[in-house]
């Protein structure tokens, strides 16, 4: 009755845990990608405002999260507070160590670096950044045709 490989409703299997996987890009590799690079020397809070809004999943915007980057910036100088969650959150989604140091002191030490590197890795994963998430979901989806939705209930 039971099967050994457990399925999901959907019919796919589940996949065991996977061992952690590597950034796809060392800290210092920014001239990998020279118009990220320089988006970030010249507007970090882009470059942050995109990363935040794909790792949360677009719960918040790009404006937004660019938004509260600049004021934290122009306020206390100390930006990275907020932009080391995001490394956090992309590193436990894909299971990236945590390299070179702990998040907060990349941040802190190596901001555009940190920031160019973790939008290297969106790339990487398959996402364009600058797409927003919201337009990368309609890039996936790109070619999937839904059935049109039919009435809540059949009528004689």
């Amino acid at each position: 009755m039971y099967s050994s490989n457990p399925q999901y409703v959907t019919g796919v299997p589940a996949q065991p845990m996977t061992a952690p996987s590597q950034w796809s890009s060392g800290l210092y590799n920014c001239g990998k990608d020279c118009s990220s690079c320089c988006l970030t020397c010249w507007c970090p809070c882009i470059t942050s405002g995109r990363i935040g809004e794909i790792a949360d999943k677009g719960t918040t915007s790009c404006g937004v999260h660019g938004a509260l980057y600049s004021v934290l910036c122009l306020l206390t100088g100390c930006q990275c507070i907020y932009s080391c969650m995001f490394r956090s959150k992309l590193r436990h989604q894909y299971m990236l160590p945590e390299q070179p140091c702990n998040d907060f002191l990349v941040h802190c030490c190596c901001e555009w670096c940190a920031l160019c590197q973790e939008y290297r890795e969106l790339k990487y994963r398959g996402f364009e950044p600058s797409l927003g998430w919201e337009g990368n979901l309609a890039r996936q989806n790109q070619g999937v045709v839904m059935p049109p939705a039919g009435p809540k209930e059949m009528k004689r």
